[in-house]
């Protein structure tokens, strides 16, 4: 019967429980007990070798390696707890994105901005299509009070740009709106 090589790597794991004794004499009576850990020896799928000691990832195997080393000593005891194939590390896959809720003008602000627009000397029928040239959109916009505040930002730089007497016409509809807002409060 012919054997054919594995083609797919596992991974293995094996678990020892290690009972340590020190010695600080000649003796039998000079043996003392030093501490018992739970290490873990696991290789994954590329042949790297990890360690774990009483349940925390250590950054090499050194210590783990001098333990086992330790416990095969006269005095200490090794015991093999578990061992075997384990699970290939998963791919991890990245967190489905979130879509978060930007918040939007509203159609307060889109109105003060219509007006502003209307002032400055922009007919209505292109206010949309300003919007769209400043956001780098082909189209024009359907509607100015879905823009985020970024958005918003974004047109309000072109629109002064375009139009520079927009700053003072919005300082005056600013002013104007203040008072109502104050007596709507």
């Amino acid at each position: 019967m012919t054997q054919t090589a594995r083609t797919k790597r596992t991974n293995f794991s094996r678990t020892w429980k290690v009972d340590l004794y020190g010695s600080w004499g000649d003796g039998p009576s000079a043996s003392m007990f030093v501490g018992t850990h739970i290490i873990t020896l696991s290789a994954d799928e590329n042949a790297n070798l990890t360690a774990i000691i009483d349940g925390e990832n250590q950054a090499t195997i050194d210590r783990a390696v001098s333990y086992l080393n330790w416990g095969k000593e006269a005095g200490s005891r090794l015991e093999v707890v578990r061992e075997g194939p384990t699970e290939p590390t998963p791919t991890p896959t990245p967190p489905a994105p979130v879509a978060l809720a930007v918040p939007q003008i509203g159609k307060g602000r889109a109105h003060t901005l219509h007006k502003i627009m209307g002032a400055a000397g922009l007919p209505s029928a292109q206010h949309y299509g300003l919007a769209a040239a400043a956001l780098g959109e082909p189209f024009p916009l359907t509607t100015l009070s879905d823009l985020t505040e970024r958005e918003a930002v974004t047109v309000w730089g072109h629109l002064c740009a375009v139009y520079p007497s927009a700053r003072e016409i919005g300082q005056r509809v600013k002013a104007k709106t203040a008072p109502a807002q104050a007596q709507a409060a």
